[in-house]
Parts: structure tokens; C-alpha cells; sequence
């Protein structure tokens, strides 16, 4: 079935206090999914932010980030008064915000009354984050790294010291109490969120990192199962190597996997990371997909990723591993852009996973696999991802000669817009899910790109739509060419209920 979705993040959709929640305006974004004749709400990562605010830095690969909780819905539910609520504010810095928000959480973690013994069974990793986050507090907001060794190495008497403490005051700010309600509540208010989705036949897709942040309670809490040396330092961390987009290679900085412990283990840690995020998603789109076929190392004492080396990962035998026991997992996207080995491409092929195009990425002046004629049906297709600039801001920023190439290759009309025109090729194409850019539906220039790859700035991971306006202005334009191009799914006919004689 040929269907379309749009990419918004969750931040990037208005609220009064601060960043876009899981609250009201959220289910107008369903409702306008909807009636554009979409299927899927793409977002990204949904766990807390760390460094650079980038959802791609977690504190941890199974938490949702407490920034994401809707103030309004706490009022609903009896744990926060009208007068709490701050007055609307305009977005500043993340850190700010959670400094503001966290204080109303507490507020309302102390008006709870309820009892999270049964969800903390249902998340048994949430023992070790709310841990990872009363310590990281403590510690002036240092990553576990720069601990004294007791804590750093999970020494028993430093940790049962701690749990000590907070349980003689279990009322004190950032308590492992506080940390454990935060997950309850967000995981709650995501949950009512999939199911109105699902009421309106809208699948949500999530994006699930290949790496960890070393800042993660996930490395804290499983050394193991990373390449760190005999004092939990990390041995080698993750990156690329030098290309003509990046001359010295990028370095990501991420401990990389112990793989040979993880299937020692079964991949248990990986299947359960999967599981957790079917909770919240429909579907996810993996990061880095090639990674587990075979991924750049680089010494993590090194300044650039030019002498890092390959090493051979999971490959295709992981996934069969979480099919055999995920019988309930999402389905999968594979994030498969840049060069792509033989034995990468074999990967593919033999996990039945769709792969992705970007049609920015197509007008070099050969022909490209991103060009259209050149899709299969079974990939996702983009006009541009988060890390893309916007489809105006992208066109903008080309010479002459190729924006010729890009008019006449998408048969651009002079009553169309760039952008509508480049919406129209993609719908067109025979991919069997296209997704757009938010931004690229408004036509909005480069000041709306969410993230710039391999920059820290207050540009990146920011935008947000100003007003809920956008249904008026992008709902008939969008489901005409959805139309056009057959990409609505028909509606579900339900069977008349026979009347007894």
C-alpha cells in the first residue's frame, strides 16, 4: 500500500510553556495528519536530552524525556493546580526549561499518591536510570565518568549508601522517586497519545540511535557490553571516516559495542530496547543501519576519526535473533544513506528491511539512486531528513546549473512552487512511503532547519511551528496530491451488525 506520513518533532510543535509537549496540540497534529490523508507521524528520539540538547545524546536509550510532559493534562489530572502554571513563555535554551519544568514536576510527584511499584516491574531498567539521574544531580550534572571511583564503579556500599539517603528523604528534589514519576507520568501521556493515534489509523515512527550516549545510565549500568578498558574507560567510540564531506572523518564520540557479549547474551539488552520502544512506536527507523554489518572505530584518546579501523558487527543474525523473539516488535526502517559496501547492501537485502532516499541528495549531476526513477518500491523516500536543510533553504543554496537540472527533471510548472513541486515528484515515485519535512509543507527557507550534523549551536534541534495555522494553510494542498497519486489508504468498511428476526 502506497502511503505518505510528515516528520515533526515532538519539540516542534507549539505550546504555551516553552516546547511542544505530549499535550493538546499534539492531538491536533493527529487530527490534521488526518484529514491530509496521511498514515505516519515521524518524530525523533524521544529520550531526555543531554549535551548540545541533540535527541540523539540520551541520558538514556529507554527513558522519555520529561521536557516532552504536558503541564496542562497534569492540571487535568488533579497533580498540578491552574495556579501552579507558569505564564506563557517564549522558547530560550533547554536547560532553562527543564530547570522551570522540573520544579512543577516535583510539584506534582509530591501531589502524587498513586503507586509506580507495578511499572517499575515493567521497566526493570528504570531501577538503574532514576539511580544514574539522584546521582548525576548530585554531582553538579557530571556524567558518571568524572565520579569518585565508588560510585563511577558501582562499588555495592556506595550505591546502598545512596539508596540510603534518598530513602530517608524521599520529598528532596531529584529524589530517585522523582526520577521514576517522571517516566511514569511521560509514558502515560504517550501512551493516551498512540491510542488516539491508532483510533485515526495514524502509525507513529520513532528513531532509534545505533549508539549511546557515554553520559547514559545504559553504560553506567552495562559496562559490559561496551568497549571499555579495566577501569571503565572507553577503548575505541564511534564514528566515520574521512570523506569529501568531512576531510578529517567525524567523530561521534559514543563508546562502541562489545559485540561479542551481546550475543553471549542472546542480544537480551538489544531486545529489550526494542520491545521498550514498541511501547511508543508503530514503527522505528534505525540509525546508522550499516553499523551493524561493520563500524568505524577510532582510538577514543584520538582528536580526529582519521586512523580509526573496521570491525565486523552483528550483521543480519541479530535481527533474526529479536524476530524470533519479538514476535510484537515494530517494524523497521534502515537509515542506509552514504557509500554502502556489498556486504552492507547484502544486510539489507536479507533482513527485508525498507531502506531510504533523499532526493537532496540526487541532483550531482549523475545518475543517482536518490533520483526517483531509480527507487524500488519497498524504501521510505525524503525530499530531506532532520539533518537535511529545508526543501526551499536546500534549492536556495544551489548554483544555477543545478537548479536548472532540478526544475526540469521535477517538470516544475510556473504556477507550482519549488516546493510543491518537489512534494509532487516524491508522492509520484514509487516508493511505498514517502514522508516531507514539516517545514517543507510551509515552504520555509533555511531559518527552519532543525539540525545542522557535526555543529552545537542554538540553531540546531529548535524550530517550532509558531501557530496551530498550519492545517489551514498546508490540509487541502497536501491530501489533493496524496489523492492524485493513490498514497490514502481507502477507508475501513465496517459490516453491518444483522438485526434477529
Amino acid at each position: 500500500m502506497r502511503t505518505a506520513g510528515i516528520l515533526l518533532h515532538i519539540s516542534s510543535l507549539p505550546d504555551p510553556y516553552g516546547i511542544g509537549t505530549l499535550g493538546k496540540e499534539a492531538y491536533k497534529f493527529i487530527d490534521f495528519l488526518k484529514a491530509s490523508g496521511c498514515s505516519y507521524w515521524q518524530m525523533l528520539p524521544v529520550g531526555p536530552t543531554g549535551y548540545g540538547d541533540s535527541p540523539y545524546q540520551s541520558y538514556s536509550a529507554f527513558a522519555g524525556n520529561p521536557n516532552l510532559i504536558d503541564l496542562a493534562t497534569l492540571v487535568a489530572d488533579g497533580l498540578l493546580s491552574e495556579d501552579d502554571l507558569p505564564e506563557a513563555t517564549e522558547f530560550d535554551d533547554y536547560e532553562e526549561l527543564f530547570n522551570a519544568k522540573s520544579k512543577l514536576l516535583h510539584t506534582a510527584y509530591l501531589n502524587f499518591t498513586g503507586d509506580l511499584t507495578g511499572f517499575a516491574t515493567e521497566n526493570p531498567w528504570l531501577e538503574d536510570y532514576a539511580l544514574y539521574m539522584k546521582i548525576k544531580y548530585s554531582h553538579d550534572m557530571h556524567m558518571w565518568t568524572m565520579w569518585e571511583d565508588p560510585l563511577r564503579l558501582r562499588e555495592p556500599e556506595a550505591i546502598a549508601a545512596v539508596i540510603k539517603e534518598d530513602s530517608e528523604n524521599p520529598s528532596a528534589e531529584y529524589s530517585i522517586g522523582f526520577w521514576k514519576f517522571c517516566q511514569y507520568i511521560f509514558y502515560k501521556q504517550f501512551a493516551a497519545l498512540k491510542a488516539y493515534a491508532a483510533k485515526n489509523r495514524i502509525k507513529l515512527i520513532g528513531d532509534m540511535p545505533i549508539y549511546v550516549s557515554t553520559d547514559s545510565s545504559d553504560i553506567w549500568a552495562n559496562p559490559e557490553l561496551f568497549e571499555l578498558d579495566t577501569d571503565l574507560r572507553p577503548v575505541n567510540v564511534a564514528g566515520c571516516p574521512p570523506d569529501d564531506y568531512a576531510k578529517t572523518g567525524q567523530l561521534w564520540g559514543n563508546p562502541v559495542y562489545a559485540w561479542g557479549e551481546h550475543l553471549r547474551t542472546g542480544y537480551r539488552w538489544w531486545i529489550s530496547r526494542i520491545m521498550q520502544a514498541g511501547k511508543l512506536f508503530d514503527v522505528l527507523r534505525i540509525d546508522h543501519f550499516r553499523g551493524f554489518e561493520s563500524f568505524y572505530a577510532i582510538p577514543a584518546d584520538a582528536e580526529t576519526a582519521e586512523n580509526g579501523v573496521w570491525k565486523t558487527g552483528p550483521g543480519a543474525h541479530m535481527f533474526d535473533v529479536i524476530r524470533e523473539n519479538c514476535p510484537d516488535a515494530p517494524e523497521f526502517i534502515a537509515e542506509n544513506l552514504g557509500f554502502l559496501t556489498d556486504d552492507v547492501k547484502k544486510m539489507l537485502d536479507d533482513v527485508g528491511y525498507p531502506g531510504m532516499n533523499v532526493l537532496e541528495f540526487a541532483f550531482g549531476g549523475d545518475d543517482s539512486c536518490y533520483l526517483p526513477h531509480n527507487f524500488i518500491k519497498n524504501s521510505v523516500s525524503y525530499i530531506g531528513t532532520h539533518d537535511n536543510d529545508t526543501a526551499l533553504g536546500w534549492y536556495n543554496s544551489q548554483n544555477k546549473k543545478t537548479k536548472k537540472r532540478v526544475r526540469k527533471y521535477i517538470c516544475k510548472s510556473s504556477g507550482e512552487s519549488i516546493c510543491e513541486a518537489l512534494i509532487r515528484t516524491l508522492a509520484a515515485s514509487v516508493s511505498d512511503m514517502v514522508i516531507f519535512q514539516m517545514q517543507d509543507l510551509l515552504e520555509l527557507d533555511s531559518e527552519a532547519r532543525m539540525n545542522t550534523p557535526s555543529t552545537v549551536g542554538s540553531s540546531n534541534w529548535h524550530w517550532r511551528l509558531s501557530s496551530s495555522d498550519y492545517a489551514k494553510k498546508t490540509t487541502e494542498r497536501l491530501r489533493k496530491i496524496l489523492e492524485r497519486y493513490f498514497r490514502i489508504p481507502p477507508p475501513v468498511k465496517v459490516k453491518p451488525i444483522l438485526k434477529r428476526k
